[in-house]
């Protein structure tokens, strides 16, 4: 099908009455090499979930222990997982961090924020938070960084209920 010129009041390269009609044809192509417009890999299989994704269920499968023999301790309290930490020390040398934080030297690798009242006057729940780029910095994936969360978790839940770190792994007597 061929598309005539339609006329107008200015056209084109200065030409009055004439305009060069187009006809637009979506498509889907690779424009100045930023790669595919659609997904590579359908979304049910496992190659597609990114790295957040997998730390999630590291972080998942590594409180469900803590969460089995604490289920009912542990009812007001959240899991959550932030990529970095928001807080860092002024003087990494000598920092001291408080007993919320669980940290590797000056780094954080986890928070525990108690429960409390937000701006408006909500009460607010107690919250784990997992920072997941510092943790998987310092253990390789599979079994050493399900291990390193599970350790922090332990060490965040320990604080949270007030007892000792021995007595979460051991399970409520």
């Amino acid at each position: 099908m061929r598309i005539h010129p339609k006329p107008t009041q200015r056209g084109s390269y200065g030409q009055p009455g004439l305009r060069r009609g187009r006809r637009r044809v979506e498509r889907y192509r690779d424009r100045r090499g930023r790669g595919l417009r659609s997904p590579l890999l359908p979304q049910n299989v496992p190659a597609y979930n990114t790295r957040s994704d997998e730390f999630d269920a590291v972080a998942l499968e590594a409180f469900a222990e803590i969460d089995a023999q604490w289920h009912d301790q542990l009812s007001g309290l959240d899991i959550a997982v932030d990529e970095i930490p928001r807080l860092l020390p002024r003087d990494p040398e000598t920092v001291e961090w408080p007993d919320e934080v669980t940290a590797d030297g000056a780094v954080p690798l986890a928070r525990l924020i108690p429960a409390g009242m937000d701006v408006h006057g909500v009460p607010t729940r107690a919250q784990i938070i997992l920072f997941r780029r510092p943790l998987e910095s310092r253990a390789k994936k599979g079994t050493d960084l399900l291990e390193l969360v599970h350790e922090v978790l332990v060490q965040q839940v320990a604080t949270h209920l007030g007892v000792d770190e021995d007595t979460i792994d051991r399970g409520p007597e």
